[in-house]
């Protein structure tokens, strides 16, 4: 069984920081690309990173090009998110995803308010 469990999130000013982490089990890991969505309150899902297997390639919505860095650790079985001068228009509920575009595969999400 797929699990994913998000963890980071929280409440940070505008302009700041947060890291999240996805640890995933269930699964080989390691053989999959991995992605990140996220979904503001009264909005869709709205996918925001993704990254090969093993790291070869990574890509970004536009809407946070420059700002968030994909990343992860095969070791560990962990997916991250960096996520830097934020803004609260990133506010929302931020998923791991194993298939961004089959829901049954994101983990719980872990919620991201960016307020002052």
């Amino acid at each position: 069984e797929v699990q994913l469990v998000e963890s980071g999130g929280g409440l940070v000013q505008p302009g700041g920081s947060l890291r999240l982490s996805c640890a995933a089990s269930g699964f080989t890991f390691s053989g999959y690309s991995m992605s990140w969505v996220r979904q503001a309150p009264g909005k869709g899902p709205e996918w925001v990173a993704s990254i090969g297997s093993y790291s070869g390639w990574r890509r970004y919505a536009d809407s946070v090009k420059g700002r968030f860095t994909i990343s992860r650790d095969n070791a560990k079985n962990t997916l991250y998110l960096q996520m830097n001068s934020l803004k609260p228009e990133d506010s929302a509920v931020y998923y791991c995803a194993k298939d961004s575009s089959d829901k049954s595969t994101w983990g719980q999400g872990t919620q991201v308010t960016v307020s002052s």
